[in-house]
This record gives C-alpha cells, structure tokens and sequence, in this order.
C-alpha cells in the first residue's frame, strides 16, 4: 500500500483522485492476497477439489441474484437523499464506479461458474436471491435471504464513505508538505495522518473484496436493531447529528497548548497517544482482508486479539481521552463533569458495539472458544485494578433471534 502511495507521489499514471485511490486499493489487495492465497492457501477453507461438474442454469441464477442484490443498493442510492444529493461529497465514488463496474460485470459470470464448481453446497444464499429474482419462489428461505440482503447494505453503506475518506486522505498525504516535518509536533501530526490513512486504505479495499475465493465472504450479518444502532451513530451522516447535538464533549483545545511549557511532557504524552493509535492500526492490520462493521468474516485470534477481544475499541477509547485531556483541568468544575460525562457516553456507545459484536459472533465455535480463552488468559485479566470491571469485561449478552448456522474453519 505504502509502495503504491510512493509510486504516485513521483508518477502519475492517471490524474483522477479516484482512479489514484483504486490504484492504491489494488496494491493494498496485491499485498494482503498473494500471501494468503499462495502460502495459507485460504481457498481450502471454503472450496473443494477436484471441481464438480460445472452447472450453467445453477450460474446464471447466481448471477441473476448478484444482480439482483446490486440492483437493491442502487435502487437505495437512488431513494435516499443523501447519495444523490450528496452528488459532490460521493463523488470519487460514483467515478470509481464506472471504471469498477464494468470489470465486475465481465468477470462476475466465469467467477461464479469456477466457484460454484468447487463450493460444498453450492445453493447458497446468492442462488436462493437468484431463484427469487427469476420468480422461482417455492422452497426459498426468507432469514437466510434476509441476512444475504444485510450484508449487502453493510457494503453498500460503508464502502462509499470509506473510499472517499482514502480519496480524501490520499489526496492530502501526496501533498503533504514534508517541510512540516521538524520537532515533534510536526513529527507528531504527520504520523498520526499517516497511520489513520493506512487503516482507511486497508478498509476500503476490504469492503470491495468480499470473495468466497480468498475466504473473505460474508458469513453473517450483525441480525439486531441495537447492534445497527450503536454501529451505525459512530459513523456519517449520522454522526453528524449525534455527535454535534448528544456527545460534543470536545473543548476545542489542544492538548500540545496545554503542555507546551512541559516539552519533555509534550513528548511523552503525544507519544503516548502515537502508540495507542499504532495499536489500533494494528488492530485492523490483523484482519487482513476480512474487516468490517456489523458483519462476521472469519474470527481474528492473532495479532493484539491474541490479549484481548476489543484492542481496536480500547485503544481507540483510550486515545480519545489524551486527546481531550486539556477540558479536565477546566476552570467551571461543571462543564469539566460534563464534558467528562459525554466522553464517557461515548465510550459507552463502543461498549455496547463491542457487547453486540461478541453476542452475534459467539454463535461460532470457534469465538465461543476464544473468548473462554481470553476470559481466563487476556491481558486485562492480570491487568485490570478492578474486579468488578473485569466481570463487565467478561458480561456477553444472551442471543435471541434466528441466525444461520455456522461452523468452525477447517
């Protein structure tokens, strides 16, 4: 990823933004793929051989269903205001699109024809929406159609926010101006841009490539209304309205202004910010190509999920208060608490994001077993001062609803 942004600042193959960013998606995916396909061989985990017979109308039903469910998301975009009135803020996006969409619609049938050859029960959830495109309704399964449905909408939701947030970015980072680069602060400011560009980079690719091939499908979505609710407000539009109404805590005032007296301070505390973001990072880095919100892709064990189930969460958290610390030393001892509250409902948010997360993904086996593990092994354990934190820790709410079944990776 990093090569390809090195690549454009001194060549410039094309001049769109987008096109540049698409570029940068491919290295990112060159990079996380070829390991994965060529030494963990991720492909045995899901496909089969040798390859079945190839089945034509069994394809062509499939492909009638990606249609289908493609059609949904633009029958989405073209219903609600804010896609197509927010034309200029998409608009990276929609340009992608038309380079995008023409290779998906020349490769999408070969695609399907190779993988239905090689899947183990090849009338999946994608052949079910195909039989309820083509109006062939007799025996179809609503719930799995339904989970197949979400898991579009977590895509088509977060994909064009996340690709022009890269775009946004990597339009800045290839103007950076180096000549900032001296003290730290300078130091400072640019690798925290630069680290939050490399997790943008990495999710927006992750959310184009969603492939059974490279064991990167969706194996579920996120089935409850608080668990959409508590993801979906930390995010645009909706943050916009939350967080500037409901959750402002922020003074406006940066914490180098308040340490500015305190150099050696300043520079431990930044650099304590620095490593929490580093963690997070990190964190999404683990995922490879399996990240993304309210959806199941396979469970992470390695990486700083090796210590705790919520790294990315807690540094996040934590981040954010070092960021803020200047409104506690507020003169008004009121809108210090208050301030301090509306942080603390913000942590709040992620924890209950964190609680639905483990809810829906501890119907796998394979969580089930890691988070008994973590309970009695992770790094909070030994580390929490408070036992009756760490009970909150270990709390997982019990699940009720319908969800497919699931099973451990081979």
């Amino acid at each position: 990823m990093l090569l390809g942004v090195t690549v454009l600042n001194f060549w410039h193959p094309v001049q769109h933004i987008a096109y540049q960013a698409l570029i940068v998606m491919a290295c990112t995916a060159f990079g996380v793929f070829v390991p994965d396909l060529l030494w963990q061989r991720v492909q045995r985990r899901t496909l089969v051989a040798p390859a079945a017979a190839g089945n034509w109308p069994r394809s062509f039903t499939k492909l009638a269903g990606l249609l289908g469910a493609v059609g949904f998301i633009a029958l989405l975009y073209w219903l609600f205001p804010e896609y197509y009135r927010g034309a200029g803020f998409y608009g990276d996006y929609w340009a992608a699109l038309r380079v995008v969409l023409p290779l998906w619609g020349l490769l999408a049938l070969p695609y399907i024809f190779w993988i239905d050859r090689r899947m183990q029960q090849p009338r999946d959830a994608l052949w079910q929406m195909g039989r309820l495109v083509t109006l062939q309704w007799r025996g179809l399964d609503g719930r799995a159609l339904g989970q197949y449905l979400l898991g579009w909408v977590v895509k088509g939701y977060f994909l064009p926010l996340m690709f022009t947030y890269l775009c946004n970015e990597l339009n800045k980072l290839l103007h950076y101006d180096l000549g900032l680069l001296h003290g730290f602060m300078g130091i400072y400011d640019w690798a925290y841009f630069v680290l939050y560009f490399i997790d943008v980079a990495l999710v927006a690719m992750t959310y184009l490539m969603s492939l059974r091939l490279t064991d990167t499908h969706i194996r579920s979505t996120e089935p409850t209304l608080l668990g959409w609710v508590t993801a979906l407000i930390c995010y645009q539009p909706f943050w916009s309205l939350v967080g500037r109404q409901y959750i402002d805590y922020d003074s406006g005032m940066r914490w180098d202004l308040w340490l500015k007296d305190v150099p050696w301070l300043a520079m431990l505390w930044g650099s304590a910010i620095l490593a929490l973001v580093v963690i997070y990072v990190w964190a999404t880095v683990s995922f490879g190509g399996r990240f993304s919100n309210l959806t199941h892709r396979g469970i992470i064990t390695n990486g700083p999920y090796r210590y705790t189930k919520h790294p990315a969460y807690l540094a996040k958290n934590l981040s954010w208060w070092l960021l803020s610390m200047p409104f506690m030393l507020s003169g008004d001892p009121a809108v210090t608490l208050r301030r301090c509250l509306l942080l603390g409902l913000l942590n709040g948010v992620y924890y209950l994001r964190a609680k639905t997360e483990e809810r829906h993904l501890g119907l796998d086996p394979v969580y089930a077993q890691y988070a008994a593990w973590i309970d009695q092994h992770g790094l909070l354990r030994h580390l929490n001062p408070m036992p009756g934190l760490g009970a909150l820790a270990r709390w997982r709410p019990a699940f009720q609803g319908w969800m497919p079944p699931l099973r451990p990776l081979a």
